[in-house]
């Protein structure tokens, strides 16, 4: 990398006279390979299992590596997402993913990169459409449930801590009994003592300040997923040092009176109250391509250009923590690069390479 190196023998030369060289995009939030045709084709979505607790899913072991959506995605720029599985309480492992290779194996960056837990709903409301006659739920009963969920989720952490710590004990000390292999348990090991990062899908602010109280009680190190009331906890996402992963940009307001771009001016808030952060799609796989402007709105609604390009390239990999291996053009790192004929940001700029 630089202005006067020397090209080693047999590189390959393109040729970028008039272009620009950015990094690779890269997309935190999707279900990338994991869903082909959702609409009636169920042999062709593999987001979820069964049951509500489920941490040894590994959403690597299911990536489809020659997925319809892959390429498109690729010739648009995005050169790594990460790969979340679904549904229940605690969804599985996600994986980060090159959108280049032949096999899962081959595709992997990061096989494990995070565990991802949906934090309980605290949901309002009435029925859905076509039910007005349907009482609304009864808070009170909607709040028990939900401290229900989380509870669950508190035992099945400290079930897990508990039997890592046994597990150590008879390594050190085998004249103790030998523990019961429990592989649902031995996946949540390096998650529950803060060796790897917890993704809590969130986006009401009292989801948000839940995660964010779960993951200081239990140790963990959480990200949030979704955040489109981030804005709304700022200081505290800043004081906490907690990473969010926005999906919402392209969204509508999620409260009748919102004003019309808060989603949009979610980014330039928490830029400006200190709160890192990245820009995801949030989409299962086909609107992954789309990245850039999710970025380029961002940036329309005033966050800085050199940051809305961070958004989708530096900062999701610092918040993965793989910003020693991707996201920036530098001596050393993986050469996952996108060549344009413009700014990257802007809807008629083309892909070259």
């Amino acid at each position: 990398v630089g202005a006067t190196v020397s090209v080693p023998a047999g590189a390959q030369t393109i040729d970028g006279t008039g272009l620009s060289v950015y990094p690779g995009m890269i997309d935190a939030g999707t279900n990338m390979g994991l869903v082909e045709v959702p609409q009636g084709a169920n042999g062709t979505v593999d987001l979820s299992e069964v049951g509500e607790f489920n941490p040894n899913a590994k959403a690597i072991i299911a990536v489809n590596p020659h997925s319809a959506h892959i390429a498109v995605t690729r010739v648009e720029g995005i050169t790594n997402t990460l790969t979340a599985p679904e549904g229940g309480l605690i969804s599985g492992q996600a994986a980060l993913i090159n959108l280049l290779g032949t096999s899962p194996k081959e595709m992997a960056v990061v096989p494990e990169a995070a565990l991802v837990i949906n934090y309980p709903r605290v949901g309002f409301g009435g029925a859905p459409f076509g039910g007005f006659n349907q009482p609304a739920p009864n808070l009170a009963d909607t709040l028990t449930a939900n401290e229900r969920q989380v509870e669950q989720i508190r035992k099945m952490l400290r079930d897990a801590e508990a039997y890592g710590r046994a597990q150590e004990a008879y390594e050190k000390d085998k004249s103790l009994p030998r523990p019961d292999r429990n592989v649902v348990l031995e996946s949540l090991v390096p998650y529950v003592r803060g060796e790897q990062p917890v993704i809590f899908r969130a986006d009401r602010e009292a989801e948000i300040r839940g995660a964010i109280r779960f993951a200081e009680e239990m140790k963990l190190k959480p990200i949030i997923l979704g955040g489109n009331d981030a804005w709304k906890v700022a200081s505290l996402l800043k004081e906490k040092n907690v990473p969010v992963i926005l999906t919402g940009i392209l969204s509508l307001p999620p409260r009748e009176d919102d004003a019309y771009d808060s989603l949009y001016e979610n980014p330039a808030k928490l830029q400006q109250a200190g709160v890192r952060f990245c820009i995801s799609t949030g989409d299962a796989g086909p609107e992954v391509r789309n990245l850039a402007q999710y970025a380029g709105m961002a940036a329309a609604f005033g966050l800085s250009k050199a940051d809305a390009v961070k958004a989708v390239t530096l900062y999701p990999a610092q918040i993965l923590n793989v910003a020693d291996r991707l996201g920036s053009i530098e001596a050393g790192k993986m050469a996952n690069l996108v060549v344009t004929d413009g700014d990257l940001l802007e809807i008629r700029t083309h892909i070259k390479y």
